[in-house]
């Protein structure tokens, strides 16, 4: 019964209801005005006339003034000072246009102080009485809210304290105070100038140790700490992180807005290992990327795959006139389909089956559409595979790539913007050198354009970037799945790292780069830190509730064709330019003519075709000098 009282009180409280109630208080405080005026000794305030006039006057005051100001519209269990001030902003509308009236309807006798002094209490009796209607509303709201936790059986709200007094802190504790599956018993910080203040209601306790957390969360029965936001939680990853693991309590996190507006989040889940590996978020002009992509057409290729489907779910909140997602993998371009009908219903959006390496499709995608902006994210991107399997990587990488960027010319495209990877960085490996054969013809087709010496007026843009996190057949997932599976976790060197961005980040920082490139550019990101795998897969394993090496062991198996120990660092000074953006820079490579690249390309196409393997694997050393492989059969083919 109590809980259908809460859902009454939620649906059925609005604006309308609101603003009836809030005309009723008002009426009645002006008409408590005129009864206290009336003992006084007021005697103008006791003609019937003069009655008559007052009530009428407060009463189209009252809904004149509530309606211009629309007090009535705010959530009265969320409310705030804001909410106060358009409070105070009504009832001062109201008196205003009470002395009006009344100016105009008072007797000829009438004491102006008097009116005056009614008009000051009815705007003090006013206030006070609209305020404590609705102190009152959410009193009896959070009573009712107590006692259906407290009724229903089949809720056992976790206990959780939240980490930190920030802004964040106090937003996460209002909305919590609403739910039913966590109560907050304490808030927790490193601030010994803090400890026993109260926030909302709720202690804060000082811990700056495994004894004090252990204290706390004995004292509250908390089985759960709450972090803000993921970035707090790499903050605090050899502290509170830390002594949370080893005190035996869940770890959980508010979302980031990349996840909330993704699809249906919750507004709390457990911290994952990308939450401890993450970084400083980024800015971005986000009111400069929407103005480049409002309104506007947009293809793009490989819109399954884990940047592809990012760069689709951004675009989404960017207000595109269309959306054109392409890729030939069936099912998971089809759940893609699924979530924008979920989540993304307002875009008009289009899911294609089609193949790059195929040139009459693309040719009826780009016929039929007309995209205004292409982002090429279609590839193949798994060295070891693509090591084996030397000739699709060429004919998907290389030739897929020529194909989008050609009719990216014959159909006027504005941009096209190429997804690279820090592997064509002095390859050392066949998907990264054919990465970086793409990136080949690619610039040299718009330095070409530049150069008056073929037609088009498509700008081309390549960024480079390495790892994302979580990203499909990455080692994230991987490891994820052997240790649900009771290990072993294998790594393949013990000295092996890499470089990690999350997948939002990195689609961000694609998006930014897309309307920074006025011209032929290659783009690379700051990737930040490189990560040891090895310590990777000791946090993961721990972040589960194992110890590493007793619980689960971890196992080195040896790298693997065409694996570096360690990737190239992307942005240097040495082989970079700076950029309007931190976070951006644009890279110094050489230069190669749209003739000869044109070359290369029809010849590595025609060996692919032919599965000329060796001669293929020659050509594409010839083509890339910096093309070294590691420990790889194709070793013997390097060029001294």
């Amino acid at each position: 019964m109590i809980n259908g009282i809460l859902k009454i009180t939620r649906s059925y409280l609005r604006a309308p209801i609101v603003f009836l109630i809030d005309v009723i208080v008002s009426v009645l405080s002006s008409l408590i005005v005129l009864v206290l005026m009336s003992e006084v000794g007021s005697s103008f305030f006791r003609d019937d006339t003069f009655s008559a006039a007052w009530i009428i006057s407060a009463t189209i005051s009252s809904i004149v003034a509530f309606i211009i100001t629309r007090s009535y519209r705010a959530v009265i269990r969320y409310s705030s000072l804001r909410e106060l001030a358009d409070l105070i902003d009504a009832v001062i509308g109201k008196e205003v246009l009470l002395v009006a009236f009344i100016l105009i309807s008072a007797p000829a006798h009438s004491s102006y102080i008097l009116i005056t002094a009614a008009i000051l209490f009815d705007f003090f009796i006013t206030l006070a009485s609209l305020l404590i209607i609705r102190i009152a509303m959410v009193l009896v709201y959070d009573l009712l809210r107590k006692r259906a936790l407290s009724t229903d059986r089949g809720v056992t709200p976790t206990k959780v304290l939240i980490y930190g007094l920030s802004d964040k802190s106090a937003s996460l504790l209002m909305r919590l105070e609403q739910s039913t599956s966590y109560e907050v018993v304490g808030i927790i910080t490193k601030e010994e100038s803090s400890k026993g203040k109260l926030v909302r209601g709720v202690h804060v306790y000082a811990t700056n140790s495994l004894m004090e957390l252990l204290g706390v969360s004995g004292h509250t029965e908390a089985s759960a700490i709450l972090f803000p936001s993921p970035a707090t939680v790499h903050d605090e990853e050899h502290g509170i992180v830390k002594y949370a693991r080893e005190a035996g309590l869940k770890l959980l996190v508010a979302p980031s807005i990349d996840e909330l507006g993704n699809s249906n989040k919750k507004d709390v889940r457990n911290i994952r290992i990308e939450d401890l590996l993450g970084r400083t978020e980024i800015d971005i002009d986000i009111d400069e990327v929407k103005r480049e992509f409002e309104g506007k057409t947009v293809l793009v290729t490989g819109a399954a795959g884990s940047i592809g489907s990012e760069l689709c779910r951004q675009l989404a909140n960017l207000q595109v006139g269309k959306l054109i997602m392409l890729d030939n993998a069936e099912t998971p371009l089809h759940n893609v389909r699924l979530e924008f009908e979920d989540n993304f219903n307002w875009v008009d959006f289009e899911t294609i089956i089609g193949d790059v390496r195929m040139e009459k499709r693309l040719d009826y995608v780009f016929r039929t559409y007309r995209p205004d902006l292409v982002f090429h994210a279609a590839a193949y991107k798994h060295v070891p595979m693509m090591e084996e399997n030397p000739c699709e990587a060429v004919l998907a990488n290389v030739e897929g790539s020529r194909n989008v960027a050609d009719k990216c010319i014959e159909y006027d495209c504005e941009k096209m913007i190429m997804i690279s990877t820090d592997k064509a960085v002095n390859p050392t490996n066949i998907m990264g050198c054919t990465k970086r054969l793409a990136e080949i013809y690619v610039q040299s087709l718009g330095l070409a354009i530049k150069g008056g010496k073929k037609k088009g007026k498509t700008t081309f843009i390549t960024t480079r970037f390495g790892n994302v996190l979580g990203s499909n057949g990455s080692v994230i997932p991987r490891f994820k799945q052997q240790i649900e599976s009771g290990g072993p976790v294998t790594v393949t060197h013990p000295e092996i790292n890499r470089f990690f961005m999350t997948i939002p980040e990195a689609c961000r920082l694609v998006m930014e780069a897309a309307v920074m490139g006025k011209d032929t550019n290659i783009f690379v990101f700051d990737m930040g830190i490189p990560v040891k795998i090895a310590d990777l897969a000791t946090r993961m394993i721990e972040l589960a509730g194992y110890k590493p090496g007793t619980d689960i062991e971890i196992k080195y198996t040896g790298l693997r064709p065409g694996e570096k120990l360690y990737e190239e660092v992307l942005a240097s000074k040495e082989n970079t330019l700076p950029t309007s953006h931190s976070r951006i820079f644009m890279a110094q490579v050489r230069e190669y003519s749209y003739d000869d690249a044109v070359e290369v390309v029809n010849r590595l196409r025609d060996l692919a075709r032919s599965v000329e393997i060796n001669d293929m694997v020659i050509e594409m050393k010839k083509a890339v000098p910096e093309f070294k492989s590691k420990h790889s059969k194709f070793e013997k083919f390097d060029i001294n």
